[in-house]
């Protein structure tokens, strides 16, 4: 089993910025990637940022330029430039263990006004 926990999230203003959190514990051997994805109201979840462990990244075209993924053992980070209303959602990590079992944290709530 692996625990998340996200924290950053918040209300920014338009242009602002937020750093994203989400903390792992317990069976994180093997972990195989990391990433972080969002969901709006009446919306499905949509991949945001994704990093494996080789530090291979890949970016939703909507955040690109803006948003920074980044690692280290136990820990993933979101870094948010720039942010629009638009960005606004839950915002969801995920962690992969060997490829084949995803764990999914409860949620951050990013909020960013116009």
């Amino acid at each position: 089993q692996v625990q998340l926990v996200e924290s950053g999230g918040g209300l920014v203003q338009a242009g602002g910025t937020l750093r994203l959190s989400c903390a792992a514990s317990g069976y994180t051997f093997r972990t195989s990637a990391m990433g972080w994805y969002r969901q709006a109201p009446g919306k499905q979840r949509d991949m945001v940022a994704r990093i494996t462990s080789d530090d291979s990244t890949d970016y939703a075209d909507s955040v690109k330029g803006r948003f920074t993924i980044s690692r280290d053992k136990y820990t993933v980070y979101l870094q948010m430039n720039s942010l629009k209303p638009e960005d606004t959602a839950v915002y969801y990590c995920r962690w992969t263990i060997a490829s084949v079992v995803d764990y999914w944290g409860r949620g951050t709530q990013v909020t960013v006004s116009s």
